[in-house]
């Protein structure tokens, strides 16, 4: 019988790995009122998780001005996008860092617990929240060097002096991983003399020092702030790098782990929807870490699944894709992968690590560069390795006229059809050409996947028909439509990877309860023939089949015109 602990007891073992010299009582008592837990519920049985998504659960990743529209705020102007275009094929708003920022596309946030004026208020956030809620980022490793926070330190005032992370420069430092390259430490005059304070990101991005228990608390009391507001989904960025110790890689420590099973365990009674979301663009055997034993991260992005993706649809060849997902092993129950193939970021190459062979690699950063695209490199200690390519993915893979469009769609119909929940980057979504005049005036490369679009312009490709960016953006939300109503697609439904040959891609997802699906791509650029008993059909020259994305009833073996999609139900 397993024993059940009570959150007070729960919460305290946690901080004890964490804090094994502190009153942990005290401490205790500090982080639940912070996390915003009615005393009442202190003593009260951790109960267990209601079942958080289903089928129908898909996000649409956005900026919250990625869409503008003269004067008005730009969260009001996707809210409206939203309601009119996809409401009915997601469930749930990514909006990235919409707090106050000083640099990193939002990621270097100024004040936790504000919206940047220039994009709205909290009752724009509120008006995003859909079905599954929203999610935010919520930003542990570091802060702005530009924020109140920060000039207190400098001006050794308390309790702020001790919210960063120092080091001397002397200190064994040269095993820490970081997807940078600068200096580690940077030289800052404060109140009370210089001191090297750890900047993992950017000399304006500060790293906070967890091993002071005050930012633990800090940072429990931000959360209850953004559950008040509405917010059911965490995104923890960049959490592999939050605790740091000195002669160690300073990533994955065994106290990351320990911090994100604590916030686990208090959202599991402070809002018992919530998912809390592990962001670590890392090889996927770290990155899956991060689901503990069902007690960490509910939902983890599957960064191998991107270059996978690329790779697949580049070379023409699913082989790799399919070996990897058949060595994919079982979730935690209540856990899955959030699937997407871009976002913000570039297109994360450190994940193919081991996956891909270093050629394999080269051709995908080959191809971003040849449609004007850039690719940055990280830190293994003092080895330099790639880390991602920034390109816009409809350039790289629909090329820069869109000719190559049938190859889009088919990469996200690979991605919605895995095992997760899928995730569509807006600029995906719209086929937004890479912005390779903000790169230019930036001198940043993240900024060629975060143009800001006329609201107009978008509008009047939408009601255009033969718009190649209505065509795609019809396809896109088609998916997610149809996914949305079939039970074999819930992120714990079972799935099989077929072998059907390298020049397609094939997983047959089966539901507790409802009809199995079998999911084929062709990802080639010619017809391409799937024999019906290799993939298993009954009676292969006499049942039928129909075809949930076009409606067609098939009979026998299937003929895929290049990159087309389908997706497989027994005809009743």
């Amino acid at each position: 019988m397993a024993v059940t602990v009570n959150l007070r007891a729960q919460v305290r073992e946690h901080l004890g790995r964490l804090y094994p010299n502190v009153d942990l009582d005290v401490l205790t008592t500090e982080v639940l009122s912070a996390a915003g837990i009615a005393p009442a519920n202190w003593d009260a049985p951790v109960p267990p998780a209601p079942k958080r998504y289903g089928a129908d659960e898909a996000v649409l990743i956005t900026y919250g001005d990625s869409l503008l529209d003269g004067e008005r705020h730009p969260l009001a102007v996707l809210t409206e996008f939203v309601q009119r275009h996809v409401d009915d094929a997601i469930s749930t708003v990514h909006v990235l860092p919409f707090y106050p920022s000083s640099s990193d596309g939002g990621f270097a946030v100024v004040d936790y617990r504000q919206v940047d004026p220039s994009l709205g208020a909290w009752d724009d956030i509120a008006g995003l929240i859909g079905r599954g809620g929203l999610m935010a980022d919520l930003i542990l490793n570091h802060g702005s060097a530009q924020s109140e926070w920060f000039a207190a330190f400098l001006a050794d005032e308390a309790p702020y002096r001790d919210y960063y992370r120092t080091s001397d420069p002397g200190a064994d430092l040269a095993m820490v991983t970081r997807p940078r390259t600068h200096s580690l430490l940077h030289a800052v005059d404060t109140a009370s003399g210089t001191r090297y304070v750890w900047c993992t990101f950017s000399y304006d991005q500060v790293d906070f020092d967890f091993e002071n228990p005050e930012v633990l608390v800090e940072f429990c009391s931000i959360v209850d702030h953004y559950v008040r507001h509405g917010i059911t989904r965490l995104r923890l960025d960049a959490v592999a790098y939050v605790w740091k110790r000195e002669g160690t890689t300073s990533i994955h420590l065994a106290e990351t782990h320990e911090l994100v099973k604590l916030l686990h365990t208090l959202l599991a009674v402070r809002e018992p929807r919530a998912l809390l979301i592990t962001e670590t663009n890392v090889p996927h055997d770290q990155n899956v870490s991060y689901f503990g034993k069902g007690d960490e991260a509910h939902v983890v992005y599957n960064f191998s699944l991107v270059p996978l993706v690329l790779h697949t649809m580049l070379a023409g060849d699913s082989a790799a894709l399919t070996r990897w997902g058949r060595a994919l092993g079982a979730l935690p129950q209540g856990s899955t992968y959030l699937n997407f193939l871009a976002s913000h970021d570039g297109l994360g190459l450190r994940p193919a690590e081991g996956l891909l062979s270093p050629g394999e690699i080269d051709a995908i950063v080959d191809a971003g560069l040849a449609v004007g695209g850039q690719f940055s490199s990280y830190a293994d200690g003092a080895i330099e390795r790639p880390y991602e390519l920034n390109a816009s993915l409809a350039d790289l893979l629909a090329g820069p006229a869109l000719e190559l469009a049938d190859r889009f769609i088919a990469s996200h119909a690979i991605m919605v059809a895995f095992a997760g929940i899928p995730a569509v980057y807006i600029h995906s979504l719209l086929a937004t050409a890479g912005d390779l005049a903000a790169v230019k005036a930036t001198n940043t490369n993240r900024a060629i996947n975060r143009p800001r679009l006329q609201l107009a312009g978008i509008e009047a490709d939408l009601a255009d028909a033969a718009s190649p960016r209505r065509q795609i953006f019809d396809q896109l939300v088609g998916l997610l439509q149809v996914r949305r109503s079939q039970p074999a697609f819930d992120p714990d439904a079972g799935q099989e990877f077929l072998d059907l040959g390298s020049e397609v891609f094939a997983v047959r997802r089966t539901p507790a309860e409802g009809q199995a699906v079998t999911a084929i791509t062709n990802v080639t650029n010619r017809r391409v023939t799937v024999d019906a008993t290799a993939r298993g059909v009954k009676g292969a020259g006499r049942s039928t089949e129909v075809d949930l994305l076009s409606g067609s009833t098939l009979c026998g073996d299937v003929v895929l015109a290049p990159w087309q999609t389908v997706w497989l139900v027994e005809a009743e």
